[in-house]
């Protein structure tokens, strides 16, 4: 009786700790379940926007560009692969909107909307797999979802593949999606309801691809330093691009309008030419 006495008293903070450990480990369960999923992703073709859906109800949208060379998923075309899609990676976090990511790296840039002579990727990139037939060569052919300079042309077809979204857009983006989020790129437009969204979301059970090889963790990459040499290149690309554009030119005052400087809207001079 005093052995199993002995025992049982020493046994006590054994329990305890083994109770203290149990409650911390149930506790971190109960909120990764609780806590409230991100959502999945619909690109209307159609309508040039792209939708955030959490169980089943839009809940976000964004105008977005997609390929100005039309649809489909052959390589080479830089056409915008219709059908199902999964997020890969997710890259840039912690750059500032307007980082230029070249080759999936931050240059040490950081470029304005609708930046002259500029056209890079910017911001976030989130690389898109397909996870069906019609979509088999996304990954391979770098298909993203990623910001662009030219927030102008949104709305309208104008990328080489890919899905373009505003500087800032994207990022809300990245912050509102997970790896593996479902990304449905379709021709029609953004379903309204939660009956549509299933329909868009259904799997035909076709067999995913292997995503790409990258090392032990995911690709979701942090935050980038540049290298001496991307400084170097950016500091370089960033005097280009002033040269480019020629000195700031001072605003002029806007002049009083006189009877006989007034022009008929639809009128021009035989001085100037309307530009495309």
């Amino acid at each position: 009786m005093l052995f199993f006495s002995r025992t049982s008293q020493n046994s006590q903070p054994t329990a305890r700790l083994l109770k203290v450990g149990a409650f911390v480990l149930l506790t971190g369960l109960l909120s990764q379940c609780t806590s409230s999923p991100k959502g999945d992703v619909v690109v209307s073709v159609k309508e040039q926007k792209l939708g955030i859906y959490s169980q089943g109800k839009l809940t976000k949208q964004y105008v977005i560009s997609t390929s100005k060379f039309g649809l489909g998923d052959q390589k080479g075309s830089y056409r915008t692969p219709v059908g199902q899609h999964e997020i890969i990676a997710k890259i840039g976090q912690g750059l500032p909107a307007g980082a230029v990511l070249k080759s999936r790296r931050w240059n040490g840039e950081v470029l304005k909307p609708n930046a002259p002579g500029r056209d890079p990727i910017v911001s976030r990139i989130l690389w898109l797999k397909g996870t069906e037939k019609a979509t088999k060569n996304a990954a391979n052919r770098f298909i993203y979802i990623h910001g662009t300079t030219e927030e102008c042309r949104l709305g309208t077809p104008a990328s080489y593949g890919c899905v373009r979204m505003g500087m800032k857009d994207v990022v809300d983006l990245f912050n509102n999606v997970n790896i593996g989020a479902k990304v449905v790129i379709t021709k029609g437009g953004l379903p309204r309801d939660e009956k549509a969204a299933e329909a868009v979301y259904a799997d035909d059970g076709s067999p995913s691809l292997m995503a790409p090889v990258t090392g032990a963790q995911p690709l979701e990459i942090a935050k980038l330093v540049p290298t001496a040499g991307e400084k170097k290149r950016a500091e370089e690309n960033e005097a280009k691009a002033k040269q480019k554009a020629g000195p700031e030119k001072p605003v002029a005052k806007p002049k009083s309008k006189s009877h006989s400087d007034t022009k008929v809207a639809g009128q021009s001079s035989s001085k100037s030419k309307a530009k495309a």
